[in-house]
């Protein structure tokens, strides 16, 4: 996947892309990360990206022509065949998921526009980006962070970039829950155990476990993840079982 990255301070993305599973991806040549300064683009003196709103108001925006200019420069770059996405991040965007992260990981390209400063004239909004994204409903004070995010995010479905093809499948949210509890060495530790069915070596109880407990921690701490997902029958009377329990207690 070839990831293309716009951005007024690309000096940002150097150590989070410098390390662990990116850093691996882009060793195995699994990933290409690519960034382009839209101040690049622009033909004043001082490559003036921003300016001030019209009609007044506080801060500064971001002028559309650099941007146009960037997204066309990259878009030059790649092969005519490419399945190419452009996303815009911003917080009036769709809420970043794991769906999104497994929707977007089918992209043979994508490319990332971040703003900064006040915001983008609406044209680029409107115009230019084809999908608009934000990682929540709060503001951060430019799209780096949230970009640094979604990449790793989207890197984690691609083939080969995790250790094991199973990792991803167990991950929170990527069938729609919270990932059943994780247990390693020691067995006790301060009188606390591990539960006797991950030592039995009988796999079937072990994934009948593993099961019931991402439903009984997913009812717990993100109740409202149930009702957004379709769940067999048998899951069904696990969550109402559950809900049964819940309500005793």
């Amino acid at each position: 996947m070839d990831i293309n990255i716009i951005s007024l301070f690309p000096e940002m993305f150097n150590s989070p892309f410098g390390h662990s599973i990116i850093k691996r991806a882009l060793d195995k040549h699994i990933i290409n990360i690519n960034f382009t300064n839209p101040r690049d683009f622009t033909y004043d003196r001082h490559h003036q990206a921003d300016d001030v709103p019209f009609g007044g108001g506080a801060g500064m925006v971001l002028k559309p022509e650099p941007f146009f200019r960037a997204v066309a420069s990259v878009k030059n770059t790649l092969p005519t065949n490419k399945n190419t996405r452009v996303i815009l991040l911003s917080p009036e965007g769709k809420t970043f998921s794991q769906q999104t992260a497994k929707n977007l990981s089918t992209y043979d390209s994508l490319i990332f526009i971040c703003g900064h400063y006040e915001g983008f004239d609406n044209r680029i909004t409107e115009n230019l980006a084809e999908d608009i994204i934000s990682i929540g409903d709060y503001v951060l004070t430019g799209g780096e962070l949230a970009c640094m995010v979604i990449v790793d995010a989207v890197c984690r479905m691609l083939p080969d970039v995790l250790g094991s093809k199973e990792s991803a499948l167990t991950d929170s949210f990527y069938n729609g829950l919270l990932e059943y509890p994780q247990y390693t060495k020691p067995r006790y530790y301060k009188n606390m155990t591990v539960p006797d069915v991950l030592l039995s070596g009988n796999h079937q109880k072990i994934d009948e476990w593993r099961r019931i407990k991402a439903l009984e921690k997913t009812r717990l701490k993100r109740p409202d993840l149930l009702d957004k997902i379709n769940l067999s029958p048998e899951k069904l009377n696990a969550v109402k079982k559950l809900k049964n329990d819940c309500t005793k207690n």
